[in-house]
């Protein structure tokens, strides 16, 4: 009876033995097993901490790129107000040198204002060899041909002072082959005053002259107006356009 219950015994300890084994290699699996997923979760936080971080990055840089963007628009606004500021300052620049110009003109004061009701000296003493003429030709002796005549050629002896017929600002100083030394004067609002047939020139472009001032003196006649002899080629414009002296010489 003894003998048959110790085998019993002893398979009931290999039992407990076994079950014991199996409980602690499952707790082994199960530490290991919690392990892995601790590290495994703890492996996800952090990747997810770190995607969060770029994500802060990125909404950071974002402003970054929108005040560069500003920058960049307020730079060109800038570049516009300072392009429409030149524009201003030339506007006003051309402005002023216009004005400057008017006074220049207007002879830094004196008076350069010749209108309709002025009047004109005579610029030297003679007589009217060819009067003004643009409704009909008239006769050239030394040419031998009729043509019009925009000016008045008046007589004088070479040598003889020719003077300003009023105050005004020399123009230009030419040399044509028909009226020689030519002195040209504006004398305000559109007039000018043309003096041909000159020697010995004492003034200069951009001079202002006094009614009476001395502009040259009679040459030798041109090859034009040799048959007609020493003379001054008077010729006077409005706009460009050829005027009667006649009607402004005082009598």
């Amino acid at each position: 009876m003894n003998k048959r219950q110790r085998p019993a015994k002893k398979r009931k300890g290999a039992t407990a033995a076994v079950v014991v084994c199996f409980v602690a290699a499952i707790a082994i699996v199960g530490t290991y097993t919690f392990r892995d997923y601790r590290k495994t979760q703890e492996e996800q936080q952090l990747a997810q901490a770190e995607e969060t971080d770029d994500t802060k990055e990125e909404k950071t840089e974002e402003p970054t790129e929108t005040a560069n963007n500003d920058l960049v628009i307020n730079t060109t606004e800038n570049d516009k107000q300072d392009e429409s500021d030149s524009s201003d300052d030339t506007a006003d620049g051309a402005a002023a040198n216009e004005n400057q110009n008017t006074q220049t003109t207007a002879g830094s004061g004196t008076s350069v204002h010749f209108t309709e009701d002025s009047q004109l000296l005579w610029p030297v003493n003679g007589n009217i060899l060819m009067n003004y003429s643009m409704d009909k030709t008239v006769y050239f002796s030394t040419l031998d041909q009729y043509k019009y005549n925009p000016a008045l050629v008046i007589s004088g002896a070479e040598g003889d002072q020719v003077i300003s017929a009023a105050p005004g600002i020399i123009k230009s100083i030419d040399v044509s082959a028909e009226t020689g030394t030519t002195v040209n004067v504006d004398i305000g609002n559109g007039y000018e005053l043309f003096y041909g047939q000159l020697k010995e020139v004492p003034v200069k472009v951009g001079d202002y002259v006094e009614a009476k001032s001395v502009l040259g003196y009679i040459s030798q006649p041109t090859k034009y107006y040799s048959v007609e002899g020493s003379n001054v080629y008077f010729e006077m414009r409005k706009d460009g356009q050829p005027v009667n002296p006649m009607e402004y010489l005082a009598e």
